[in-house]
Order: C-alpha cells, then sequence, then structure tokens
C-alpha cells in the first residue's frame, strides 16, 4: 500500500507519521508464525544494504525463518556498544477473528492503523527503519542496532539464535529497547514464559474391559488438577508483587488431545500447559514441582495398573522474566527520552528478558496498547507512532556528538 493510499481516509497527508510507508509495507507482508517471515527480512535487509549497511542473518526452521542484526556505526566506525532497538517480525493468527477490513491490508480510520501486527509490533519496526537516513546523517558517537526477530509468538524461538551469535562475534551493545506495545512507557519487568508438552501414556483396552487397560486421559486430568492447585498457591499464598497487573505467578493447561473412541480406554494423552512467573522466581523449581508429582506419586500407580505407564515431558519454549535495575543507563536513558519515571511491571513476555540475560541492560517501551494486540481490528493510532517517532529521534539526537559535546 501507498502512502496515499493509507492515508485515503486521513483529512492530510502532511499530518500523518513520517514511519506510515514502512509500518504499512510490513504489515501487508503476512508473517503469522506459521508462515516464513524471509520475505520481509530480505526486504529489510535489502533496503539497508542499498543504503551502504549490512546486515547479519540468522537461520531456523528450513532457512525459511531469519533473524536479522545490523549496525549504524558510530563516527569513528565503531560497532561495539551502543544501543539495539529490538522487535519481532511474526503476528499472531487471525483465524475465526471477525475482522471489519482485510487484516493485511493496513486501512486509516479515524486516526487509527488497523491491520495484524501494527500494534505488535511492526509499529515500532516500522518507525525505526523510517529513521534510517537521519541515523546516518548524524555523527553518531555510539553505534544503533537493529536486532529483528522470528517466531516471538510462540515462544521466543529465533532472538537467543540470534543473540548467541552475537555472543560469538564478540558483538555486546550496552542497552537494549524492545519496541513492544507499552504506550510509550518504561516497562521495567515482566514476568518469564515456561511452555511445555506433556505426554501420558496408557494402555489400550476395550472398554468393556477397563481393568486391562491404562486410562491416559484420566491420568492426565489429574496431572492438570495438580498443577491448578500449583496456579492456586500462587494465587492465595504469593509472593506477590503489587506493581504487576497479574500480582503473582500463573499457571494454566492450555490445550489437549487423547483417545479414538468412546468404547476404547486411551492409550495416549497430550496438553500443553505454561507458566508464567515472578522473576524473582526460578522456573525450573516450578517445573520440577510438577514432575516430581509425575514421576514419585502417578508413575508409580500408573504401573502397578500396567507396565506401560510413563508420563513424559517436553520444553516447548522458555523466556527469561525482566527485573531492570534503575541504576542501568537504559533505565535512566528511557526515562529521560519519555519523561517518565513510574515503576511499570506487567504480565505479558518479552525478549527483553533474553537480552538481560545475555548481560545487555534492557527496557520495553513501544507505540501502542497492548489491549489491542492479538486481537481482530488491531489497531495502532497515528499519534502512537508520531510520539514513537519523536522518542526515537531523541535517541538519535542525543547519540550524537554534537549533543554530547554540549
Amino acid at each position: 500500500m501507498s502512502h496515499a493510499e493509507a492515508a485515503q481516509s486521513s483529512p492530510s497527508t502532511a499530518s500523518l507519521p513520517a514511519s506510515l510507508p514502512w509500518v504499512t509495507r510490513l504489515v501487508s507482508m503476512d508473517t503469522v508464525s506459521r508462515h516464513p517471515n524471509l520475505g520481509l527480512i530480505e526486504t529489510v535487509r535489502d533496503d539497508l544494504r542499498a543504503r551502504g549497511i549490512e546486515a547479519t542473518l540468522t537461520y531456523g526452521r528450513d532457512g525459511k525463518w531469519a533473524n536479522l542484526f545490523a549496525t549504524i556505526p558510530a563516527h569513528n566506525g565503531e560497532t561495539n556498544g551502543g544501543i539495539v532497538l529490538s522487535g519481532h517480525t511474526d503476528v499472531v493468527p487471525v483465524d475465526g477473528q471477525k475482522w471489519d477490513s482485510d487484516p493485511f491490508k493496513p486501512e486509516i480510520r479515524d486516526g487509527l492503523l488497523y491491520g495484524r501486527g501494527t500494534c505488535d509490533m511492526k509499529g515500532f519496526i516500522g518507525a525505526a527503519l523510517s529513521l534510517v537516513p537521519e541515523m546516518q546523517q548524524v555523527k553518531l558517537a555510539k553505534p544503533l542496532h537493529f536486532a529483528l526477530s522470528f517466531d516471538e509468538e510462540v515462544g521466543c524461538v529465533g532472538a537467543p539464535l540470534m543473540i548467541e551469535e552475537l555472543m560469538k562475534r564478540g558483538v555486546k551493545p550496552e542497552g537494549c529497547i524492545v519496541g513492544e506495545p507499552t504506550s510509550m512507557r518504561p516497562i521495567v519487568a515482566h514476568k518469564g514464559i515456561n511452555v511445555y508438552q506433556c505426554c501420558v501414556r496408557g494402555h489400550a483396552a476395550h472398554s468393556s474391559l477397563t481393568p486391562r487397560g491404562l486410562n491416559a486421559i484420566e491420568y492426565a486430568a489429574r496431572l492438570i488438577c495438580h498443577i491448578r492447585d500449583i496456579a492456586d498457591e500462587f494465587r492465595a499464598n504469593g509472593p506477590f508483587d503489587e506493581l504487576y497487573d497479574v500480582p503473582f505467578t500463573t499457571a494454566q493447561t492450555s490445550t489437549i488431545e487423547g483417545g479414538n473412541a468412546v468404547n476404547t480406554v486411551p492409550a495416549e494423552c497430550r496438553f500443553a500447559f505454561e507458566f508464567r512467573n515472578l522473576p524473582t522466581l526460578d522456573p525450573d523449581a516450578i517445573f520440577a514441582r510438577i514432575e516430581q508429582y509425575a514421576r514419585e506419586t502417578l508413575v508409580p500407580k500408573m504401573q502397578r495398573e500396567n507396565a506401560a505407564g510413563a508420563i513424559e515431558f517436553t520444553k516447548v519454549a522458555a523466556a527469561p522474566g525482566l527485573d531492570a535495575t534503575e541504576q542501568a543507563a537504559i533505565t535512566q536513558l528511557v526515562r529521560a527520552l519519555t519523561a517518565d519515571d513510574a515503576r511499570r511491571k506487567v504480565a505479558y513476555g518479552t525478549e527483553a528478558g533474553l537480552f538481560a540475560n545475555a548481560g545487555i541492560p534492557s527496557v520495553v517501551c513501544g507505540p501502542g496498547d497492548i489491549q489491542q494486540a492479538h486481537k481482530p481490528n488491531e489497531f495502532v493510532s497515528l499519534d502512537q507512532l508520531a510520539a514513537c517517532e519523536n522518542f526515537l529521534r531523541k535517541l538519535v539526537r542525543g547519540l550524537s556528538i554534537d549533543a554530547r559535546a554540549n
């Protein structure tokens, strides 16, 4: 979509954010996590290359998905240190959602840009890319980096590959801004995310002969109830952190499948569960409680019924929580740029915890409201895009030699 087409319902193109062409271009690319993102990544790579900026791609999933890391060097050619602008390129599905317009044909209505990913989080990526010419015109005292990842929405799968590659190359940025939608307000902490698949194995039998079988669904149900008991315990007893919208660790079972006929004892049941821990809690210790109950309580009981009984766990995805310190330079910088000193923490996860665990202090701050993310008729306001541009411009100017000389 052209800038003019995107502005068709806006009264004046002069008032539109400068980032709109990039944002609409990105949103027009269907990068639902199950679809390759390579077309988007190569589009960004080619645009940067045309401007003399080389990007490094790290590939995953049969080479059809990729991360991108690119650096605009400091005026003296230095590429180490500096600030990372980070965003994920994948979006959640639109299946089963009722949209008033095509989610992959962005449309402006009443000052809001609608489309899948406008808020989460192509608005931030587009705003950052639109400022590349300005970044190159300024004599930077420190470099600026772009970090675009794949498969964040399915458990932060891509970013670890990129961060590992950075560590191997000895690239050590001083700070990272993850542009998830925060209404351009600094977020200094978020929970960790831990996703597991569980397979409960029983033994099939005709339902008239249930004692000769081992019902995998029934034992899966017992384990699911145990996971709920742990969740209830956290809800009742904490620990608590009231700065979070949900101030305690949560857990839930999200999908389940098993059995093949009503008159057959099911031999297998699979379910997925997740827990979101306060960053002060050890996620491995939480999982250990679940695994211990399965191993010490359920499996022995199962195997007394039938030797085939077993319970297997597979970690699907994990992203650590974030708990930024106020003393960190990146925290102070983002607070200064936004003139916002409020301490905010959120229950949703981001890739900021991954960067922080790699020794790169991180803060979350980006355009749009998280309440709009993942929903039908997802949108970001044009005012939020403009605010993000202003934020990034102040960041660029603050990193310039002239500003530091003053």
